[in-house]
């Protein structure tokens, strides 16, 4: 049977660039980047936990058809096909604070859930994160 989910694709317009937001101003580590032929295999991690990985990928080859990628990354663009990821952190306020500081677009300022604090952000691409410090229980 399955065991774990080790890794898991968004897809972004500029590796180059998604390396920029997720590494410099998200803290990730890169784990793996690598040209397999027509792609490049690049992949990020928190730090700590290289289990846990997330394809920055282009639409496109070997995936998909020319016409096909061209179709996405026009829905990417407009942030119609981004990916969703959800993290985790200890203090939702600090951390907005934070990633404030650091440029990146906050697009839903912390609100007390009842479950916890939680907030909005996407990167360049359009994809939608979500941070969210859990109550204990």
């Amino acid at each position: 049977m399955l065991k774990s989910l080790t890794i898991t694709q968004i897809y972004v317009l500029d590796q180059d660039e998604a390396l920029e937001f997720y590494v410099g101003k998200l803290g990730f580590e890169v784990t793996n980047d690598m040209e397999l032929g027509p792609m490049r295999w690049l992949t990020v991690a928190l730090p700590g936990q290289s289990d846990r990985q997330i394809l920055l990928a282009l639409p496109g080859a070997p995936a998909m058809s020319e016409e096909t990628g061209a179709q996405v990354r026009e829905l990417v663009t407009k942030g119609a096909a981004g990916g969703h990821l959800f993290f985790q952190c200890d203090d939702a306020w600090k951390t907005h604070t934070e990633l404030k500081e650091r440029g990146v677009e906050i697009t839903e300022e912390p609100v007390d859930r009842g479950y916890g604090v939680d907030f909005g952000l996407r990167d360049p691409f359009g994809n939608h994160l979500r941070v969210a410090q859990m109550n204990q229980g």
